[in-house]
């Protein structure tokens, strides 16, 4: 046997979950079993906490302390770009590669980028910007009834304009 856990130490986990689902346990257990905590347990905490996120893939972040899970989402871009576009659940297993063909206003990419500005690595706002317009250039909507890219190209000739925070 491994040597004794400190109780007061604090363990960060990231994993993958489907939202308000329940993952298999099996996937679980090797990396919160040696924890001493119960995988059921927690997935069915991960199912809880990430509800509003149905049918959509998000990393979840598990803080593990005196063997207590805390679960908090950690959105990706292409996630909230998906949420925005409000489109009613799927069932996973049934459709598979699916398109999201929808149209998501500039002012919605913007609060996403205010959401996804601590992970981006550019200098200015609407250098975040730019990387969200990836997304959804990626996930296959629209902004604002335009291609994506032409957006990118409008905001690098200074077409449009980005508010700086």
């Amino acid at each position: 046997m491994g040597p004794k856990i400190d109780p007061s130490e604090i363990k960060i986990i990231y994993l993958r979950a489907t939202g308000g689902e329940v993952g298999a346990s099996s996937a679980l257990a090797p990396k919160i079993g040696p924890l001493g905590l119960a995988p059921k347990k927690v997935g069915e905490d991960i199912a809880k906490a990430t509800a509003d996120w149905k049918g959509l893939r998000v990393t979840v972040q598990l803080t593990i302390q005196n063997r207590q899970a805390a679960v908090s989402v950690v959105p990706s871009a292409s996630s909230l770009v998906v949420r925005a576009l409000k489109e009613p659940p799927r069932d996973r297993k049934k459709e598979k590669n699916i398109k999201h063909s929808g149209n998501i206003s500039l002012d919605e990419v913007i609060e996403i980028a205010r959401t996804m500005r601590f992970k981006s690595y550019a200098k200015h706002l609407s250098g975040t910007v730019k990387e969200i317009l990836g997304t959804c250039n990626s996930v296959g909507c629209t902004v604002e009834g335009e291609s994506p890219r032409d957006i990118t190209e409008k905001i690098n000739s200074g077409e449009m304009e980005i508010p700086d925070e």
